[in-house]
């Protein structure tokens, strides 16, 4: 930062000033320097990446990457305040990487228009630091159970720490996971409770709201035509078809408000942002980020690792201590308990696997000691296997107290996630 000293002033006189907090720390200019030298990889360029991108090239990180497949939205403008109508249709990584890079001289943002899942392990260890800005449960799962694995014990390098960020109206939290030493977010997942759901019958026959009409488009409709192989919830052609159906349903029975923006959120699970508290958590996350860096404070993982704030009836932050799960799919390796009703059958406990806001499974496969119970693909093992999901548990399966059951999710390949059954 030697040729613009000026601008980075206040932001030098931090890090070079020993204090209670980092009195071991190295405030040579060559410790100093490394800061210009650290890639960090931000995912999502949302109304929270928006602002995380500003603040850590505003921090003084030289070298950003940017992971975002969306396209901008009208109704993104409100809040994702690097964007323009001009920039409407296009894709936000590259519109915000170039929006920073003209205007904090000297730092490279390269953006990337494709999925997390589209990258491999080589692609994560290049970074130092990973922060996310995701509006997505299952991203955010994905990239945490990647980062825990690629911990190779013998290279410190491959432990890349992982700060998390996310809000919901004037609610938000911050966290920082260092990968197998702290709790990991699948540890954490029972924060995140799941939606609500919505009676079937109440979508086939008498919706009342636009939401209804949105998820019959999303669950019955989809599912009866098939217009597409597989659903992309970030394929705009996919959403427009869920919108057009949901369009035409509410008409047939007088609903109003089913708009495109709606339909993906309801499709994608979106809370409404508030730019107000993106822009609070965004500054808490490069905040953790700076001091992980530079060493210049203690950063959130070892003694805190949460924090959480709260701005709807006034401002309230408080940081505490999760603890790590032996039973964690992800970084424990123990088996986790599961309170079954003996008389259900194998449908109500894989419906009762999405529910549970400590698994949030959309389409589990099982597997018994020795025999498989459930498998969703291919089909023709998911039609052997389809008869097996109307008998009982204990009298049919044969299942009982202590049997060890192993489930699956396509949207987590590399995740297994085993229960000991206890009966109620």
């Amino acid at each position: 930062m030697a040729g613009d000293s000026s601008r980075w002033k206040y932001l030098n006189q931090i890090r070079q000033t020993i204090g209670p907090f980092n009195p071991d720390s190295d405030v040579s200019p060559e410790a100093l320097s490394a800061l210009d030298q650290a890639k960090i990889l931000v995912i999502g360029a949302g109304g929270l990446g928006c602002e995380i991108l500003k603040n850590l090239a505003l921090s003084g990180f030289k070298d950003i990457h940017v992971i975002d497949m969306d396209t901008i939205d009208i109704s993104n403008l409100n809040r994702q305040f690097l964007f323009r109508k001009d920039d409407v249709g296009k894709y936000k990584a590259e519109v915000a990487a170039a929006f920073v890079e003209k205007r904090v001289k000297g730092v490279k943002i390269t953006p990337h228009n494709c999925k997390i899942q589209e990258f491999d392990e080589d692609f994560y260890m290049q970074f130092q630091i990973v922060v996310c800005g995701l509006d997505s449960i299952e991203a955010r799962r994905w990239i945490n159970a990647t980062l825990v694995n690629m911990v190779d014990e013998d290279n410190q390098d491959s432990l890349k720490p992982l700060i998390d960020g996310g809000t919901e109206g004037f609610k938000g939290q911050t966290r920082v996971v260092f990968p197998t030493m702290t709790p990991c977010i699948e540890c954490q997942l029972d924060l995140y409770t799941p939606r609500a759901a919505v009676p079937l019958c109440t979508l086939a026959t008498i919706p009342r709201q636009p939401e209804h009409c949105i998820e019959w488009a999303h669950i019955i409709a989809w599912d009866k035509e098939k217009p597409f192989p597989a659903l992309d919830k970030d394929d705009p052609e996919h959403i427009t078809w869920l919108f057009q159906k949901a369009t035409a349903r509410a008409s047939e029975f007088g609903i109003t408000g089913v708009t495109y923006s709606l339909t993906q959120g309801v499709v994608k699970n979106i809370i409404p942002a508030i730019a107000s508290t993106n822009a609070i958590i965004a500054a808490s996350c490069c905040n953790e980020a700076l001091k992980i860096a530079t060493s210049a404070a203690p950063a959130l993982g070892f003694e805190e690792s949460y924090m959480m704030y709260t701005g709807d009836e006034s401002v309230y932050t408080h940081t505490f201590k999760n603890e790590k799960k032996d039973d964690c799919a992800v970084c424990g390796n123990e088996a986790k308990p599961l309170r079954v009703n003996p008389e259900w059958t194998l449908q109500e406990l894989l419906d009762s696997f999405s529910m549970k806001a400590d698994l949030q499974l959309k389409k589990p496969s099982l597997r018994a000691e020795g025999k498989t119970l459930y498998m969703q693909f291919p089909p023709s093992i998911e039609e052997q296997t389809r008869p097996n999901l109307e008998k009982k548990l204990k009298q049919d399966l044969k299942l009982d107290v202590n049997h060890e059951i192993v489930v699956t999710d396509p949207a987590f390949p590399t995740l297994t996630f085993r229960f000991l059954l206890q009966f109620t």
